[in-house]
């Protein structure tokens, strides 16, 4: 049996590797603002998971042709602050005016995950679920955070921000489970593993 990573995150890929599992990593292609536009009225928990499910989905064609025994994990994140859901901010402007709406205060970080089991090159069964981890973050002076945001680091992470990289000088604390703000839950994904009858003790052999 292989796992497969549905996503290009280098955080989700460390966190599985020094974890015992090396998984084969296979990039989706969704859209995701179209997906968020077809289900407006979601909750942010469903609408987190709904994207990690599409992310594994999409890849299952290619995994299915590769592979006759695996399992499909996809995750995505989103940080919950001030009533709206924050995912990537994209631009400079974006970060600047997210990392001034949360310093010195809280945000609840969403990560949805999906795991989908091939069996015969077919899905045979899904699991899903989310992780909540409630994040405190710190306030950089302006200095600093023109430094970090000119590091483009936290335009292209969920939240505006990642615990490892330059943006871990700037989260005083962390609510739960770290794993799963780097991108993905070790034990959400044991459990949804399980669920879909896959051991990770399995998986470590690899």
């Amino acid at each position: 049996m292989r796992l497969v990573l549905a996503s290009a995150s280098p955080g989700r890929l460390g966190v599985l590797r020094a974890a015992g599992v090396d998984p084969v990593v296979r990039v989706s292609d969704v859209d995701e603002a179209a997906i968020m536009a077809a289900h407006p009225d979601a909750s942010p928990a469903e609408l987190v998971t709904t994207l990690a499910e599409a992310k594994a989905r999409a890849v299952l064609g290619g995994v299915a042709t590769e592979f006759g025994d695996a399992v499909v994990v996809g995750c995505d994140s989103m940080l919950h602050a001030g009533g709206e859901l924050i995912g990537k901010p994209g631009t400079a402007e974006a970060a600047t005016a997210r990392w001034r709406q949360l310093a010195g205060g809280t945000g609840e970080l969403l990560t949805g995950h999906a795991v989908l089991r091939l069996d015969g090159g077919e899905p045979q069964r899904v699991a899903t679920g989310t992780q909540r981890t409630r994040i405190r973050f710190g306030s950089p002076s302006p200095a600093e955070l023109d430094a970090y945001i000119a590091s483009g680091e936290p335009l292209r992470v969920a939240g505006g921000f990642t615990l490892l990289g330059l943006g871990g000088w700037f989260v005083e604390g962390v609510d739960g489970d770290p794993s799963s703000v780097i991108g993905i839950s070790l034990p959400l994904t044991r459990q949804l593993l399980a669920e879909v009858g896959a051991s990770v003790t399995v998986l470590w052999q690899r």
